[in-house]
């Protein structure tokens, strides 16, 4: 049974030609918790890939200020690590908070569904009713389905979370600290690219470095996305290296500028 299960999983076009009663509850149930693990595993790349993103563009536009309005390399050090170490605490502490805060939403709107169900079934089981139609199904199945969920509470309370509110009742099971923790080392790691060539040197030098590394990550940060987006992988990773290659522009053009608005003096010849 094993083996068939695992012939089952690898072989795509054999699961296209079989009919419902032909699936095994061992290999759905493999099946279904590979999906879960997927889309759980999805929610921490969407997290990683944001961190680094965000540490990548933001640091890069703060250096690249810092470097239009000096040629000198310590205030850029200063003001990029400071930026970095700020956003690592500060991404993590807003994905925490975050993350806990929609899971207690979400508890406290299945806990007025699962009440719903139980005080008022009558109702849970027409509105259940009327999406199934609103999905297309024609009005007495809608009502049949509706009523054989309607003698399993649990199961009419999960289909209503589903479609009445868009959620999942198991959904939102990651720890909010795991999530923290990946969101502030991504972070983290984003920052080293724009901040690294200024550790070697100065000037207009460094900032071409510092883009140039910054871009070529985020390319690849495209690139590696487009595995799940199923996006052409050139198109993703120019998308993100325009965000990144905009805001280095930006930051370097309002960083040349600053002291002329600010009415520095001019540096002695």
């Amino acid at each position: 049974m094993e083996d068939r299960t695992a012939t089952l999983m690898a072989d795509e076009d054999a699961r296209a030609e079989m009919a419902a009663h032909e699936f095994d509850h061992e290999f759905l149930e493999v099946h279904l918790t590979d999906e879960r693990r997927k889309a759980s595993l999805l929610g921490e790349i969407r997290e990683a890939i944001f961190g680094a993103q965000d540490g990548l563009v933001s640091t890069l536009a703060v250096v690249s200020t810092v470097a239009g309005a000096t040629n000198e390399r310590y205030p850029v050090l200063v003001a990029g690590i400071a930026s970095g170490l700020a956003g690592i605490f500060s991404m993590a502490a807003g994905e925490y908070i975050g993350s806990k805060s929609q899971r207690e939403i979400f508890d406290a709107q299945i806990v007025d569904e699962r009440q719903e169900v139980h005080e008022r079934p009558g109702e849970a089981e027409a509105e259940v009713a009327y999406m199934f139609e609103q999905d297309g199904l024609p009005h007495d199945q809608a009502r049949e389905v509706a009523r054989v969920m309607a003698g399993h509470p649990e199961v009419l309370l999960k289909t209503m979370v589903e479609k009445e509110l868009g959620l999942s009742i198991e959904e939102g099971g990651g720890s909010p600290l795991q999530g923290a923790l990946v969101m502030g080392a991504a972070f983290g790691l984003g920052t080293i690219p724009p901040i690294l060539p200024h550790v070697f040197g100065a000037g207009d030098m460094a900032v071409v470095a510092s883009v140039g590394a910054t871009l070529a990550v985020l390319f690849g940060i495209g690139v590696v996305k487009s595995r799940w987006t199923h996006r052409s992988w050139w198109a993703s990773g120019l998308e993100i290296l325009a965000v990144g290659a905009i805001a280095g522009v930006a930051g370097y053009f309002f960083g040349s500028i600053l002291p002329v608005l600010l009415g520095a003096p001019e540096a002695a010849a």
